[in-house]
């Protein structure tokens, strides 16, 4: 079975849109986008290796908001992100329609309708997939415990608004770190794995 592993920058009150740009979504009148930039003109050397090796092309599960702005963006930005064009990209949406999806500049591109085509896309046989982006697809995969992975850039700011990762309907579950490294301007770099369920106790007892 395919594995999926989200993939997000976040503040630290679990924001996570338009982090790249101010044109990237200001939906809901949102005022903070490209607000990851300033940190990322202060990368160290930790932080490019941890991005170079999770954000390595594999085939994605995008939301239809992402996927719209990948699709625009990146047929014509491949060489900064070798790879890209090969993989296969599945987006989830109810309001696409298949030529859309098919006849999209961004090739490999294929249409899901809904969490049952995830299902079955996990199913099968093929490479594990990486959500990036895509806040309501994976809220929704959250709230149906199909997260294997989560990769999480967070960054030393708080921004008070703004669509966030976890939604109150998301499936109790333990996570693991598994890889972890703080960058030099404070932007935590982490890689928690599916570890079962949450246990409770009493603390001192």
């Amino acid at each position: 079975m395919r594995r999926v592993s989200v993939q997000e920058f976040v503040s630290l009150d679990g924001v996570m849109q338009a982090p790249g740009g101010p044109d990237e979504d200001p939906s809901s009148s949102f005022r903070y986008g490209g607000w990851t930039a300033p940190y990322f003109a202060e990368a160290d050397a930790a932080a490019g290796d941890f991005m170079a090796r999770h954000l390595a092309p594999s085939d994605l599960l995008l939301g239809r908001k992402t996927y719209e702005i990948f699709a625009d963006y990146w047929p014509d930005h491949a060489e900064s992100w070798p790879g890209i064009e090969e993989v296969t990209k599945y987006v989830v949406s109810t309001t696409l329609a298949e030529a859309d999806v098919a006849g999209s500049r961004w090739r490999n591109s294929s249409l899901l309708r809904g969490i049952d085509d995830v299902r079955a896309l996990l199913a099968s046989e093929g490479s594990d997939l990486k959500v990036i982006g895509s806040s309501v697809l994976a809220r929704s995969l959250f709230e149906h415990d199909l997260v294997d992975e989560l990769v999480l850039m967070t960054f030393p700011v708080v921004l008070g608004e703004g669509k966030r990762l976890f939604g109150p309907g998301a499936a109790p579950a333990a996570y693991e770190l598994a890889e972890s490294v703080v960058a030099g301007n404070g932007v935590v770099f982490a890689v928690y794995r599916r570890a079962g369920d949450v246990e409770t106790g009493t603390v001192g007892a």
